[in-house]
């Protein structure tokens, strides 16, 4: 039997449900100093337009930053950067402001 593997574009990706838009919108004041957004629609607007990607593991959020040319000072605290939310379920939303 073989084993699928799981290709990188499927821990990452564009799609924001409503755990995603509610988590944006109660951390925004982490990067941004006024809100950007005040309800759902608006978040999932704002996050189209800034495409801020969905990941679903701390391996795939340190992944991205590599990809981006984004140096982390210490991988250990990169889910500490202001531009990584934890969403709360494993998955983390990255958000270039």
């Amino acid at each position: 039997m073989k084993t699928k593997k799981k290709k990188k574009e499927d821990s990452m990706g564009y799609e924001y449900d409503e755990a995603v838009l509610k988590c944006f919108l109660k951390q925004q004041d982490r990067l941004f100093p006024e809100p950007v957004a005040e309800g759902m629609e608006e978040a999932e607007a704002f996050l189209e337009d800034c495409m801020a990607v969905v990941v679903d593991s701390k391996a795939a959020v340190m992944e991205y930053f590599e990809e981006a040319g984004i140096d982390v000072e210490n991988p250990d605290q990169v889910l500490d950067e202001a531009e990584v939310f934890d969403v709360g379920d494993g998955r983390y939303l990255i958000v270039e402001g």
